[in-house]
């Protein structure tokens, strides 16, 4: 089990949590990573998989990773979970290498 995947496991453990006041405040428990965040939307690695948060003015309020806690204050107009990024890496994999 590499270093993420147990870091995954733990985070999973505890659980993954997302609360939205007014369109404007997210907190997001159980994140692993922060991939990447501009005004626009904010992609984060969750004990449920990838999950990002698209909207306009975003910023990152507060960021804990030891805790797995954090917040985005802007207008969010979308949540979006995409869990397939393994299985994908693995599939290309597999094209490469048939049997013949």
């Amino acid at each position: 089990m590499t270093d993420k995947q147990r870091e995954m496991a733990e985070h999973s453990a505890k659980g993954h949590s997302l609360t939205l006041t007014d369109r404007a405040h997210v907190e997001i428990g159980g994140v692993v990573e922060v991939c990447s965040f501009d005004e626009e939307s904010v992609v984060l690695v969750t004990a449920c998989g990838e999950l990002t948060v698209e909207g306009a003015g975003l910023r990152v309020g507060a960021l804990d990773l030891t805790r797995g806690v954090v917040v985005v204050d802007g207008r969010v107009s979308a949540f979006y979970y995409d869990d397939t990024n393994e299985s994908r890496k693995k599939g290309s994999l597999r094209g490469l290498f048939r049997k013949v």
